[in-house]
């Protein structure tokens, strides 16, 4: 999928959602097709499935959306009974068939699969580890990385790890060895010739959970897979936590010793779907919390609340409650249009958020309008936005952010755009309400964001907020931080 017009290019993007299946007699890659389709919002730049029958792997993959990827003719020959999918965002200059997942190899002991969400920190130096110890890589990405590292004996990455475990398991060897040596986020779903793994980093940036379904068990970025295919919830992968699902069900170990928990928040303020369940709330329920604190810090002398569809819906719902304000549509989306290969022309690309929103000019006539957006990234699409809201009739419009100012860039798998191209960054409130064209901007504070989280799950949660605060929870390499992270990272460590 290309993107077109403005309003993706001021979203955060995930760059993964990553699903695992183990259930014989099942038809593995058509429950691995509908999960994906679930985990649709996390990528839509390519995605994958790889099988196994315990002899023989399989593999497709493509660029394009899950739908686009896959029919009838080539799921048919994905057999097995047991599966790993992936569907990807892709960073900047990296939308190539070569970097898409799974990874499928062939090992020693088999075939060897992956599909992994997150951003090793440290992969450029596990990378050259690799290309000096003479092993080819034949894409840009760390998930590649990953998949050598895993294919290789345990004593190679981690002295004195032996070459099987307790458990007389060798993946469970390798896994280990890599979770020690590796630095940043992953959630990993892993594919070999008889078992199903599923690992954690240990500050569990990325979501991971596990579901049972008849005759097997599913793990999967967000619990909303789950759900579409008949799994039954069972818990959140644990950080630092190793899964193995095969005919004995399911053993679990401890890949690396659990750190300072540190989802990333952003996946309450926008990447998971709202039905999901994550740390033990629905995410509905999370946002609306969120925009019920926003009406309490932030409220606006106005009539109507309106929110930007869909993301930002839960957020305003909470503010109408709070502030009493009635709660209308003023922008209709159109839901299709970022789902076509084809370009807008130069006019097309002027009239820009005009393609993806139009204003309703019945519910805007003379209001004085709450607008919630549930971020503000680069800061391109608020100005258009609020202008076709004055063009819709609104008489003014106040603009309320159910999150607070994002400053920093993010280095652990989200692309969040480059510090330099981050509007908060640059400017100040006060300046960004001025070059947006609103009438009043507040944001809600890291403090008020993280009570309306606390409302809704387990106060011992935490979290990753460095988008917010500067304040990371992994080591982040200086080159990685430099001015020329652009052209360092996307050229060298994942393609141009």
């Amino acid at each position: 999928m290309q993107d077109i017009g403005l309003f993706e290019l001021d979203r955060p993007r995930e760059e993964c959602g990553v699903f695992g299946i183990y259930a014989p007699g099942r038809d593995v890659a058509r429950l691995t097709f509908f999960g994906l389709f679930a985990l649709q919002h996390r990528g839509q730049e390519s995605a994958g499935i790889a099988t196994c029958d315990g002899r023989m792997a399989y593999i497709h993959k493509a660029m394009g959306l899950v739908s686009q990827v896959f029919d009838e003719d080539n799921l048919r020959p994905l057999k097995g009974h047991l599966a790993i999918g992936h569907t990807r965002y892709s960073t900047t200059g990296s939308s190539h068939l070569r970097n898409s997942q799974p990874y499928l190899i062939e090992t020693l002991y088999g075939p060897l699969g992956v599909a992994h969400n997150g951003n090793l920190t440290n992969a450029l130096e596990l990378r050259h580890s690799l290309l000096e110890r003479g092993v080819g890589l034949s894409s840009t990405t760390d998930s590649e990385v990953i998949t050598q590292i895993l294919a290789a004996p345990p004593e190679v990455w981690h002295h004195g790890t032996p070459d099987g475990d307790d458990l007389g398991d060798r993946w469970i060897a390798r896994i280990r060895a890599f979770m020690q040596v590796a630095q940043g986020a992953y959630s990993l779903a892993i594919l070999t010739r008889n078992a199903l793994y599923a690992a954690r980093d240990p500050h569990g940036l990325r979501p991971l959970c596990l579901g049972e379904l008849e005759g097997g068990y599913v793990v999967a970025s967000e619990s909303c897979a789950l759900a579409t295919i008949g799994a039954r919830y069972l818990r959140e992968v644990e950080p630092g936590e190793l899964v193995r699902i095969d005919r004995s069900g399911i053993t679990t170990v401890m890949g690396h010793l659990p750190e300072r928990r540190a989802l990333c928040v952003f996946e309450h303020v926008y990447f998971a779907r709202p039905d999901s369940l994550l740390e033990g709330k629905v995410i509905h329920k999370v946002r609306q919390a969120m925009g019920r604190q926003l009406a309490l810090e932030a409220p606006a002398d106005a009539d109507v609340v309106v929110p930007v569809p869909d993301s930002a819906v839960p957020a305003a719902i909470g503010y109408s409650h709070t502030s009493g304000l009635p709660f209308i549509e003023g922008l209709t989306k159109n839901r299709y249009i970022g789902r076509t290969f084809i370009q807008p022309d130069d006019h097309l690309r002027q009239v820009g958020i005009q393609l993806k929103f139009n204003p309703l000019s019945a519910n805007l006539e003379g209001k004085r309008v709450v607008l919630i957006d549930d971020s503000i990234v680069r800061g391109n699409t608020a100005k258009p936005l609020v202008q076709l809201l004055r063009d819709g009739g609104a008489s003014e419009v106040h603009l309320r952010v159910s999150s607070p100012p994002v400053r920093h860039p993010c280095f652990m798998g989200v692309d969040m755009a480059t510090k330099a191209e981050l509007i908060a960054n640059r400017l100040d409130v006060a300046g960004i309400c001025e070059q947006v064209g609103a009438d009043s901007l507040a944001y809600l504070s890291l403090e008020g964001m993280e009570r309306a989280i606390a409302e809704e799950q387990f106060p011992e949660q935490a979290h990753c907020n460095a988008c917010f605060s500067g304040n990371y929870p992994v080591r982040i390499p200086p080159w990685l931080t430099s001015e020329y992270r652009e052209k360092l990272v996307f050229e060298e460590m994942w393609g141009s």
